[in-house]
């Protein structure tokens, strides 16, 4: 892509595309593709000025332009890119819907006055309708009503040109909270759309990685145990149960083969297949993010119900004001002043933006909440519940060692085990495989069809001899291996240091012992000592691991306490217990283990390099880089809380001073309904900025 610097500073560069104009789908792949790159943070394109501006951090401006530089017509005339993303919106102009509102209001008052009373009615019947429907729900307090209200005095009383009025300063006051609504929700889109997700496809017969948001039609896309299908499509090779729980509502999983249909967002649950895309990229993902939105819409923080209704109480006493204003004045306008101020839909509209701020805000931060619920109940919880593996230790520990017993080869356990974690996204897993690619050794498949039993470990055969690795319960007891008192003082030897150990056992006898270092990140420390300043009485770590294990990586990380050797199961009844006892919990995890400890909790957050099903049972999801944005999160529903009840106390004070100032006579009607709509706005808009910095 050829183009000019139009303007920079330290850490943000505009350009302008010298080719000129911009497609609104070329707009859009420029951003999508660009947004991917590592060390950039957002970007902005305007399509009809061709203007791109690049915000990014730790690389250099050149890197920065280079990505640019890369995009040549190849990708901008590419079809199937193309077809891939959604053309960008065209952006409305507020100004002009407004100047054309005005300018209409005042036309019609040069019309005959059949004419204006037609208007007039036109104006009044959408309003009563609301009420009308308000009604049948139950809602005969509410700011429909109030308008209808207002407007039928008016239209009644022969009074069109008040009718008018009133009329247009609610179409004003609706095209700007419409607006004001659709920023923040774009605002959060575009947070949102900003990802770096990646698959493995099959590209001329070898497997590569590439980002989700570049996959087409045709791709072959695998997808393994615990990973979720990015795209819908058929079954091009292999067989898997499905969880299609949240596309079909099925309970149960189901067996897929060649030529099965799949979908976007279901979960492999067993087995392994490959995909061939039909439907993918840009639609899926805008698809899942809209979900998303106005998922997160019923997902309400407590703070913005409890504003709702106070909203819907208060509606109620605008009425009562006005029947008691023109019970002892006679005076139609003021007792209309006090309908069409009220404080219901302020209310109604700054505290969800307000919500949709702080999930904006998260998604800046690498976090996607699913709720403002799930923002706001972990500003409030006092216990957090940490995972150990690969959420408070580092997300790729190295094996350190390889035991092997009953004269044994050290690479020859080593390749037996890589060959079956190979298959299972744990860190512990990855650690084996690492640690075999690093010596050379060749693990290819010899072995039967590999099963992962559900926090113990994994099972297979070769040639007729069972192979086992895992923990020391499912090798020593589950299985039945004899633990011998070698294998008992490597326990004791390596326990006292905090390493992890995998046991790997051939037939009857343990073939050796594999030791793992699982050292604590200094970010998850960071981040409990934060919490902990933040107001987090007590912090749990949870982990399989054995007794002395526990205890030291605790005494390393900070926590207040642990529970060592727990099962899916025991994390779960922990989570429960903790509960009964009145404590608001969090649990934080990655692996498949976690899942139904993150669905038992108040709010489940799932680590950055989480395996896909615990990333879908989340409420939360945290970026790549470990818990250091924890804190931050926490952070943003305690303001998040705060505004809403600055936002109320401002709209009850406002909106008071302005009916009290109607019924002093001090202001009329129109003008103080034209505060209400502008002070309504100028809050939304607050409620709109960063809650953090």
């Amino acid at each position: 892509m050829t183009f000019q610097i139009v303007h920079q500073l330290p850490g943000r560069v505009r350009v302008r595309y010298q080719k000129g104009f911009l497609s609104s789908k070329q707009a859009s792949l420029v951003q999508m593709l660009v947004s991917l790159q590592e060390g950039i943070d957002s970007v902005t394109v305007n399509m009809i000025s061709a203007s791109i501006l690049i915000e990014y951090h730790d690389i250099s401006e050149a890197v920065a332009l280079s990505y640019l530089r890369a995009l040549d017509s190849k990708y901008l005339n590419n079809p199937e890119l193309l077809n891939g993303v959604q053309g960008a919106a065209v952006q409305e102009s507020l100004i002009t819907d407004l100047l054309e509102m005005v300018v209409f209001h005042y036309a019609k008052r040069l019309l005959p006055f059949p004419l204006r009373r037609i208007f007039a009615a036109k104006n009044f019947i959408p309003h009563a309708g609301k009420a009308f429907r308000a009604m049948t729900q139950g809602k005969f307090f509410c700011a429909d009503t109030l308008d209808a209200t207002a407007l039928g005095l008016s239209y009644s009383s022969g009074n069109f040109n008040t009718a008018g009025s009133i009329s247009l300063l609610l179409k004003i006051g609706e095209t700007l909270e419409d607006y004001t609504k659709r920023k923040s929700y774009d605002s959060l889109a575009s947070s949102l759309l900003t990802t770096n997700e990646k698959v493995h496809i099959i590209r001329d017969g070898e497997e590569v990685e590439v980002s989700a948001g570049l996959l087409k039609s045709g791709d072959i896309v695998v997808v393994r145990a615990g990973s979720v299908i990015p795209a819908d499509g058929l079954v091009y090779d292999g067989e898997a149960m499905v969880n299609q729980a949240s596309m079909t509502g099925e309970s149960l999983p189901v067996h897929k083969t060649k030529d099965s249909s799949v979908f976007a967002s279901t979960i492999v649950e067993e087995g392994e297949i490959l995909v061939q895309v039909k439907a993918a990229g840009g639609e899926t993902k805008v698809n899942k993010i809209v979900s998303l939105i106005d998922r997160s819409q019923s997902l309400k923080a407590a703070s913005q119900l409890k504003a709702e209704r106070i909203a819907d109480k208060l509606v109620k006493y605008n009425f009562l004001l006005a029947g008691a204003t023109y019970f002892l004045t006679g005076n139609f306008t003021k007792a209309a002043s006090t309908l069409l101020v009220d404080y219901s839909c302020a209310m109604k509209l700054s505290a969800p933006i307000c919500v949709l701020s702080a999930m904006r805000d998260s998604a800046n931060n690498g976090i996607m909440a699913k709720g403002g619920k799930f923002i706001e109940d972990l500003a409030k919880a006092d216990t957090f519940v940490f995972d150990k593996t690969g959420t408070l230790t580092a997300s790729t520990p190295k094996v350190v060692r390889v035991i092997p017993f009953n004269n044994r080869d050290e690479n020859e356990v080593l390749r037996l085990a890589a060959c079956l974690e190979e298959h299972f996204p744990h860190s512990l897993a990855r650690a084996v495989v690492n640690a075999a690619s690093e010596r050379g050794l060749n693990h290819q498949e010899e072995h039967t069809k590999v099963e992962y039993i559900l926090a113990h470990g994994i099972a297979s055969s070769l040639n007729g001899e069972k192979l086992r690795i895992g923990s020391a319960h499912f090798i020593f007891d589950d299985e039945k291996i004899p633990y011998t008192q070698e294998a008992k003082d490597t326990d004791a030897e390596y326990q006292k240091t905090g390493s992890s150990l995998l046991y790997f056992s051939i037939a009857s006898e343990l073939a050796g012992i594999i030791v793992i270092e699982d050292p604590i990140r200094q970010e998850s420390k960071d981040a409990l000592a934060e919490l902990k300043k933040l107001g987090v009485s007590n912090i749990v770590m949870i982990t399989g691991d054995g007794e002395n294990t526990a205890r030291v990586i605790a005494e390393k990380a900070g926590v207040d306490n642990y529970l060592s050797q727990a099962l899916p199961d025991t994390k779960v009844e922990y989570i429960k217990k903790l509960q009964k006892n009145g404590h608001k919990v969090v649990m934080i995890g990655d692996g498949i283990n976690d899942a139904p400890a993150l669905s038992s909790a108040d709010v489940g957050i799932a680590m950055g390099a989480a395996s896909s099903i615990a990333s879908e049972t989340a409420d939360i999801l945290l970026p790549d880089d470990g818990l250091s944005s924890l804190p931050k999160l926490r952070e943003i529903g305690i303001r998040l809380m705060e505004r809403i009840s600055a936002n109320n106390k401002a709209i009850v004070g406002i909106n008071t001073a302005l009916i009290g100032l109607g019924l002093a006579g001090i202001i009329p009607s129109a003008t103080a309904a034209l505060l209400h709509n502008t002070s309504t706005v100028a809050i939304s808009m607050k409620a709109m900025t960063p809650l953090v910095d």
